[in-house]
């Protein structure tokens, strides 16, 4: 959410971002309900003065015993009393609508990002690593874990529907190993460890910009006002709603990890092999709160970015990072980065990891905020990036490490949390 006060002040910025962000929202009708908005809100606040001046003239009229003038008086503001009353629900209204319109105003992105459309947009600003030359025939994710017995999935279709699985043996090992890595790393850098609930309220979802927009890819649970988080960062973002933090407790930094589930709305038909798209998964995710100060939002947006390649690195995969188009980095973001890992059997880099700085477009939403070294309450701005999300990263980490004896190597920085294993089927 945007701060109102800029909008009113720099309507055409806020156009152009909508622009540029493919988002539809029509500003100027946007100004005209804040018009109304404010008219009447001048209106029944000029009444109750008028209201508060008939009080005084009642109790004067007393003093004086003027009966006529007094029933005259009370008269007159059982009027002003009707005015208000017919116009409060009016009001109560148009402010609801004008708060439903602010959450559909997208942020303003930030100089650096590229403008495009959509993902095909996306600039690629590094690589590291070398893609893998086999000198085998290599299988592709699926066909390893079939190999393996490392995946089930037609019972788990059976039990849950489509886009199900059931991880088997050294792959629920492995997974786990993954989510357990990803958490120690973080701890070690100073990030505070969660699980957190995998069910939120509305609010949360409101909070951290899912809703209203996106709710077609989240799961409720019916008449609970529950829903299923899509990632850690919902629940965080709730968990700060309506807070003020102290200044000097920021940044907070966090690594949470949560079950993760969502609806993939209007996937049908892509990448139905394997596990690339599916309804639940298992998420690690960095996440900070900070001051409202833009530098120091893009630093620790280059740290959360840092953080997750050397994850990828001691994972021993080769990936590239891409600067997201304004097109396709989504209403909240201000600056993304996407990693994606190479896999092998694609040819061409897969989406693993999304980093993201949003201002205090999150902070406005859930009222999450803190009080400076003056003394002065302000938004925070917020920020989150993905450590670890399986079993996406289970495809290029078992594709990358097969060997020609159809065993997969385990990298070396996972070994501590398989017993010490070094490869699956050998």
């Amino acid at each position: 959410m945007l701060d109102l006060a800029f909008i009113r002040s720099n309507p055409d910025v806020v156009k152009e971002a909508a622009r540029l962000k493919n988002n539809s929202i029509d500003i100027d009708a946007l100004l005209a309900l804040d018009q109304q908005v404010v008219a009447l809100q001048h209106t029944v606040e000029d009444t109750r003065a008028k209201q508060n001046q008939l009080s005084k003239g009642i109790q004067q009229a007393a003093k004086e015993k003027n009966t006529e003038l007094r029933n005259n008086l009370i008269a007159e503001g059982k009027k002003l009393a009707e005015f208000i009353k017919a116009k409060e629900p009016e009001l109560t209204q148009l402010v609801e609508e004008r708060y439903n319109q602010l959450l559909l105003v997208p942020n303003i992105p930030d100089p650096s990002a590229p403008v495009g459309k959509d993902e095909n947009d996306n600039v690629p600003i590094k690589y590291w690593g070398e893609a893998p030359n086999f000198e085998f025939k290599a299988l592709d994710h699926y066909d390893l874990m079939l190999k393996h017995d490392l995946v089930d999935i037609e019972r788990a279709v059976k039990v849950a529907g489509s886009r199900s699985y059931a991880l088997r043996n050294d792959a629920a090992r492995l997974e786990l190993a993954l989510i357990n890595f990803a958490m120690d790393k973080m701890a070690r850098k100073g990030f505070t460890p969660l699980i957190v609930p995998a069910m939120a309220r509305d609010f949360a979802f409101v909070g951290n910009g899912q809703f209203p927009k996106g709710r077609d890819q989240v799961y409720e649970i019916k008449d609970q006002d529950l829903f299923l988080v899509g990632t850690a960062e919902v629940s965080i973002t709730g968990m700060y709603k309506d807070e003020i933090i102290k200044g000097e407790e920021l940044p907070l930094k966090f690594v949470g990890y949560s079950p993760a589930f969502r609806q993939e709305a209007g996937t049908y038909g892509k990448d139905t092999r394997g596990v690339f798209r599916i309804h639940q998964f298992n998420k690690v995710e960095q996440y900070i709160i900070c001051k409202a100060d833009h530098e120091e939002s893009v630093f620790w947006f280059e740290q959360l970015l840092q953080n997750a390649e050397e994850l990828i690195q001691a994972l021993e995969l080769p990936y590239r990072v891409v600067n997201v188009c304004t097109g396709d980095m989504g209403d909240g973001k201000v600056g993304m980065y996407d990693i994606e890992c190479w896999v092998p059997s694609e040819g061409r880099y897969r989406e693993t990891h999304s980093c993201s700085y949003l201002h205090d477009w999150q902070a406005r939403r859930g009222n999450i905020r803190y009080r400076d070294e003056e003394g002065k309450v302000k938004f925070a701005h917020t920020l989150n990036n993905t450590a670890i999300a399986s079993p996406r990263i289970l495809i290029p980490l078992l594709e990358t490490h097969q060997q020609a004896d159809g065993s997969i190597r385990i990298p070396e920085a996972l070994r501590p949390f398989m017993g010490g294993q070094e490869y699956i089927g050998r």
